[in-house]
């Protein structure tokens, strides 16, 4: 697949739908305005308590509902007393965002996982086996990326990275990660993700056999100040204008 003449660079790309103050990000309306736009979703997928893989981005609640806890110790079953902030949806699994979005608009899926590769992996893969829209996955952990190419070397895969500037991780993880160090040999991705405020770059411009896509666009002014350095990009609280 020539990834460069694709849907990854054909439409810009609505984070997490397209969501305003009463649309919540990652729910079924904001995917549901996507669609209705044309715009290819960007969300985020992780694992539940009981292994049920649900399309939510944050792992504390509390920013997005009004709950407090961590989204890892929930099961299934208490998603029907939870509601997105300002809303009466809720969080949704990522097997009921396939059902509705059904093909109508391509999907860039962020595998959310830093821990034990492997569970939340192999249920995405069952999951997009059977779905007949178009998709991708990305994440900034490289050794998700490498467990797609050896088990579904067929779905498009995305390494995402930036410079991690307030994040907790250690100086040499932020190290390797911001330069992408682990590409060639680990991710081996067929896109590259990166932060957009830190593009252009002396690392992203080693990859320019691979489409660079640049996240997260919040305004018009940005759009216009980066995409001539990317092939697509990634946004929210607003429309670009091509």
């Amino acid at each position: 697949m020539d990834i460069f003449n694709s849907w990854l660079v054909e439409t810009p790309i609505a984070h997490r739908g397209l969501h305003d103050k009463d649309h919540p990000e990652n729910s079924i309306s904001a995917f549901g305005r996507a669609i209705d736009e044309g715009y290819p979703i960007e969300l985020d997928v992780q694992l539940l308590a009981d292994g049920t893989v649900v399309v939510f981005h944050d792992d504390c609640l509390s920013r997005l509902t009004d709950n407090d806890g961590y989204i890892k110790f929930l099961n299934k079953s208490d998603l029907d007393i939870l509601t997105l902030k300002n809303s009466k949806e809720k969080i949704p699994t990522f097997d009921e965002v396939l059902t509705f979005v059904n093909g109508k608009v391509p999907l860039l899926i962020e595998i959310k996982n830093q821990g034990k590769v492997g569970e939340l992996e192999k249920k995405v893969i069952d999951y997009l086996k059977d779905y007949k829209g178009e998709y991708a996955v990305q994440s900034f952990n490289p050794y998700v990326l490498e467990y797609f190419a050896k088990h579904a070397p067929e779905i498009i895969r995305g390494q995402l990275a930036g410079f991690f500037r307030g994040e907790k991780l250690s100086f040499i993880k932020k190290y390797a990660l911001k330069r992408m160090m682990l590409n060639k040999k680990i991710s081996k991705p067929n896109f590259i993700s990166y932060e957009a405020k830190r593009v252009p770059n002396r690392f992203v411009r080693r990859y320019k056999k691979l489409p660079l896509l640049v996240w997260t666009i919040t305004s018009q002014s940005e759009y216009l100040k980066v995409v001539k350095y990317c092939d697509n990009v990634i946004f929210e609280g607003f429309e670009p204008k091509i």
